[in-house]
């Protein structure tokens, strides 16, 4: 296994019963990136993380954190690591600053330093104000704001931020975005796991996608927008028409994917100059009404969706919700 990453992971495995929830997955980070975890719930990225911040044990791969093993230099890992989880774990009925104070204090920081870190870090995520208020009348964003805060009492090298913006307003999210930017300029090594396709373009550096506990793919954002060819077509009909698919197929690359109603009509293509008004006018041509009609350039949705077959919104491990039967709600229930 190399040295020179912050975060490195070969063959990662684990079981909960007879669910498999990671099935040898490789990672790794080099120092002061960003590497996103990409992939559904129940996909295997809390597994994933929980594994890296030695809250789980793997079951088969081995797995180095800040240069020492997941494992066997357990406690050397936590010195080094900084987790914001995806839901909080703060003390509701404490103040932020009281919060962070503790932190510090439980993580062997004198009385005095940890005061001084804490009015360091609710200045540095602009929650000063908020400081001495009880933290269950905080926002969202605040209260999330706060769980970062917490998990950098320490000056972690490597941060662990697990779906850190799930839950909040946009506004929230763009603000928390500009903070994890901020850390990485300072050097910190960051694994982001989301569900958002967005926060994955516009932050990693690198991102691996994750389903059913497989990187099915891995790369930067443009390599792998690069991998499923050129833009995507979307044409909507006033009312849907058999002859469309007959019309619009010397036009496209692949194949043409229509909605359920049959107004929606959606294909790979390669883009140039004049190509929508073309497509207008053809079907035009043959009596078809165009509502709309849009050429899409490759997101990451469209990479999820060429890899697997299906949205990532659609995709799942095969557990029954709410029942604990996927492999990330065992987790939180079995030791």
């Amino acid at each position: 296994m190399p040295t020179d990453s912050m975060i490195q992971a070969e063959g990662l495995k684990k079981r909960f019963g007879r669910t498999v929830a990671l099935a040898g997955i490789d990672l790794e980070v080099p120092a002061g990136a960003i590497l996103g975890m990409l992939g559904p719930n129940g996909a295997g990225k809390t597994t994933a993380v929980r594994i890296l911040t030695t809250l789980a044990i793997p079951d088969g791969g081995r797995a180095r954190v800040a240069g020492f093993d997941v494992v066997t230099q357990a406690s050397q890992v936590r010195r080094n690591i900084g987790v914001t989880a995806q839901d909080a774990t703060l003390d509701e009925m404490l103040t932020g600053r009281q919060n962070l104070v503790m932190i510090g204090r439980l993580s062997g920081l004198h009385r005095a330093e940890a005061r001084e870190r804490a009015r360091g870090l609710l200045e540095q995520f602009d929650l000063a104000d908020a400081g001495d208020r009880v933290m269950k009348g905080y926002s969202g964003g605040m209260r999330r704001r706060l769980d970062l805060a917490a998990g950098l009492v320490t000056h972690p090298p490597v941060l662990f931020l697990d779906e850190p913006t799930t839950g909040l307003d946009p506004t929230s999210r763009v603000r928390m975005w500009g903070i994890i930017r901020e850390l990485v300029a300072d050097g910190v090594t960051l694994l982001l796991t989301t569900q958002y396709l967005d926060e994955a373009d516009e932050l990693a550096d690198r991102i691996v996608v994750i389903d059913h506990g497989r990187v099915i793919a891995s790369g930067t954002a443009t390599e792998l927008k690069t991998r499923i060819g050129g833009a995507r077509l979307e044409v909507t009909l006033n009312t849907p028409d058999p002859r469309a698919v007959g019309t619009l197929e010397p036009f496209v690359e692949g194949a043409i994917q229509v909605s359920h109603d049959g107004r929606r009509l959606r294909a790979p293509v390669r883009s140039g100059d004049g190509l929508a008004t073309t497509i207008v006018r053809a079907l035009d041509a043959a009596g078809m009404t165009v509502d709309d009609v849009v050429l899409h350039q490759p997101s990451l949705d469209d990479v999820f969706f060429a890899l697997t077959g299906h949205p990532m919104s659609e995709s799942t491990d095969g557990g029954v919700p709410g029942t604990g039967s996927s492999a990330e709600e065992m987790e939180a229930v079995l030791p």
